[in-house]
């Protein structure tokens, strides 16, 4: 071999194995915001990584999933999305009014996609359910739509109750608010009392409950919130001490001990996050995706805490429920 020829060669070898290391492109990074704690959330979670897998993303394989549990503080979260928007993750998921809303002032272009329990065209974080526009879409679990109805199963429950405590937390004011305004609005012609009762921490939930028996309330009517379902079992407890009806949003209470709770299957709900925030890793526009409504709602009973109540479950009560819970 003449010498120019075994240069070339060389100089050609030495070119294989910069394409054979070639590193590979990172995996888009979905920052996942949700209020409550890990352990609280993870049936959540778990939906949300359900609805990855069926757009064709595996965490940790060509997906990195980041967690930020608020448990309530909300302090923190400019700082949050502030480092967000400057890493450029991929889609930032909000089940949540709070972080949806924040998100929402932080970036007009990472995608951003959300679960809220209230009107999010009311919440200005899209132009219309059915042409969002802008950089946010996501599901609406209709929240206010079914709080009236969460109040009448509880006065049917326990037809004898007329002073009920609603427990709002005050830091997610968008829950709270619609959901006083919602059950004032109902209470009346159930000829029911309403009493405010705001806890954000767990030292607050103890205090909120003396404030309850000292105004001996006959039940207890809980806001759709994330802090309270990561505080369920304090909950579950608190009423079980108390002899108190409740009624909760989240059946996740209710499998804790939890009396009762009507609203959206919540895991579906999170796993349609999974679904979009999939979608739009492959290139949709979040403008293009119609915000969707939830279609599926489960009313749950705990028959053991009925009994150790001392409540007799009402036949039309029973007959409607999705779950009963022996």
């Amino acid at each position: 071999m003449r010498r120019r020829e075994f240069i070339k060669v060389i100089a050609g070898s030495a070119a294989w194995p910069l394409t054979a290391t070639a590193q590979p492109q990172p995996s888009p990074v979905i920052a996942f915001i949700r209020d409550g704690s890990a352990e609280g959330n993870a049936r959540g979670a778990a939906g949300f990584r359900r609805g990855l897998n069926e757009a064709g993303f595996i965490e940790g394989q060509n997906v990195t999933v980041e967690y930020h549990w608020l448990e309530g503080k909300y302090d923190g979260l400019p700082a949050l999305l502030a480092d967000l928007v400057r890493r450029n993750v991929s889609v930032i998921a909000t089940p949540g009014s709070v972080p949806t809303r924040a998100a929402k002032e932080a970036t007009a272009s990472i995608p951003i996609v959300f679960g809220v329990g209230e009107d999010p065209v009311e919440l200005g974080v899209v132009a219309s359910l059915a042409k969002p526009g802008g950089n946010a879409t996501g599901i609406n679990f209709l929240v206010g739509e079914v709080t009236a109805k969460r109040l009448r199963l509880l006065h049917d429950m326990v037809p004898g109750a007329v002073r009920i405590a609603v427990l709002l937390n005050p830091g997610n004011v968008v829950v709270a608010d619609s959901t006083l305004r919602e059950v004032q609005k109902a209470a009346p012609a159930m000829g029911l009392q309403i009493q405010t009762i705001k806890a954000t921490t767990t030292h607050e939930i103890n205090a909120a409950f003396d404030a309850i028996r000292n105004e001996r309330a006959d039940a207890l009517f809980v806001a759709a919130d994330g802090l309270f379902t990561s505080r369920r079992a304090q909950l579950a407890t608190l009423t079980a001490r108390d002899r108190i009806p409740a009624i909760y949003a989240i059946r996740e209470i209710v499998e804790t001990g939890g009396l009762m709770s009507y609203g959206t299957n919540l895991t579906d709900m999170f796993r349609q996050l999974g679904i979009y925030s999939g979608s739009i890793l492959k290139g949709t526009k979040p403008a293009d995706m119609p915000v969707l409504q939830s279609t599926k709602f489960e009313f749950v009973i705990n028959a053991t805490t009925a009994k150790a109540l001392g409540l007799t479950i009402p036949p039309g009560v029973i007959s409607i429920a999705d779950e009963v819970i022996e």
